[in-house]
This record gives C-alpha cells, sequence and structure tokens, in this order.
C-alpha cells in the first residue's frame, strides 16, 4: 500500500507525493527534501532560514508568508486545486503525521489505490479522473 511520508512535504507545503515530478518513471523527482541538485534554484527550498529552523517549514519565518510563497500558492490553488497555505496551516496547528493520513485520505484513487497526480488531476496508473 502506498503511504505519504513526511520527507515528501517539501518546505512550501507541497505534498510531492502528488507531483507529477515525483509520480514519473522518467526523469523521477526524489522531492525537495531529498533531491540534492545543485541546479535547482528554489528560493523557498534554499532559503536558510528554512534549513536553519526546527520543523523545516516555511510557518516559522518571520516573513510567513512571503510573497514567492503566496504567488505559489495562488497559482497552485488556482490551476491544482490544492493550497500550499493551508498544508503548511494544518500541518502547524495539527502535525505531520495528521497532514499526512488527511492527505492519504484525500488523494488516494478509489479505483485503485495510488495517490492521484494533482498536476493532472486523474490517477497516472489507472487513468481514474480524480474528483474532489
Amino acid at each position: 500500500m502506498n503511504k505519504m511520508k513526511e520527507e515528501l512535504i517539501a518546505p512550501c507545503g507541497m505534498n510531492c507525493r502528488l507531483c507529477l515530478g515525483n509520480q514519473r518513471e522518467k526523469n523521477h523527482c526524489k522531492g525537495c527534501r531529498i533531491e540534492i541538485d545543485l541546479r535547482v534554484r528554489c528560493i523557498i527550498k534554499n532559503c536558510s532560514v528554512i534549513q536553519s529552523n526546527k520543523s523545516g517549514f516555511c510557518f516559522e519565518c518571520d516573513k510567513y508568508p512571503c510573497r514567492r510563497l503566496k504567488q505559489l500558492d495562488k497559482r497552485y490553488r488556482t490551476k491544482y486545486h490544492m493550497s500550499m497555505l493551508e498544508n503548511l496551516e494544518q500541518i502547524k496547528q495539527y502535525g505531520t503525521d495528521s497532514f499526512l493520513r488527511s492527505e492519504e485520505n484525500k488523494w488516494t484513487c478509489k479505483e485503485c489505490g495510488n495517490f492521484v497526480c494533482v498536476h493532472r488531476a486523474f490517477c497516472l496508473v489507472c487513468k481514474t479522473p480524480f474528483i474532489e
């Protein structure tokens, strides 16, 4: 059975397990916390405040939510019906374990049990459309 993993929750609140980059076989991305690629120039991922705080998430920053995070959140809410800010608030309020359980319930394909791709709104394994 698939499981959501804490190391696949990016500092910005993105659940990398739902990302097309993580789910595809070719050019597979291991996630923001695992992938060590000096070519990745994500300002959020490389933020020194995030790298030095206890949780590793943006919500501990004095500038939270910063302009970049707000822009990212707006794009994902509009295009993919997912909010990084809501994810971060849930993690901050209820903890990572609760967030992961919630994500598993929300994003598991009802047909085959794999995780739906947030960027495609369907299961990449069985092609079943995702209906919220």
